[in-house]
């Protein structure tokens, strides 16, 4: 299964690498597109969910990476009020 890492920056310009144990992540981010914090949640969510369960048919179990990424996202985003904006800079 091939590993993808989005680059995103948070509304205080912060950026961080994430990590998605699948290319599913490229169906609900595009490179260089800005997202409100609450669209860019729910769209992280949808992603790492699918690319767990994509892990889970194919091994037996899910990926604690991407559940741990969602995690970490979902803390981060608290730190926010929105109105928000979130990027992501890249997706390779």
């Amino acid at each position: 299964m091939p590993e993808t890492r989005f680059t995103i920056r948070w509304p205080d310009g912060q950026t961080e690498e994430c990590y998605s144990p699948s290319t599913i992540v490229h169906d609900f981010l595009s490179a260089g597109t800005t997202y409100p914090l609450d669209d860019f949640l729910l769209r992280c969510r949808n992603a790492l969910e699918q690319a767990s369960l994509r892990v889970e048919a194919k091994f037996g179990y899910r990926c604690t990476s991407a559940d741990a990424q969602l995690g970490k996202i979902e803390r981060k985003a608290r730190a926010f009020n929105a109105p928000a904006d979130v990027t992501c800079l890249s997706i390779f």
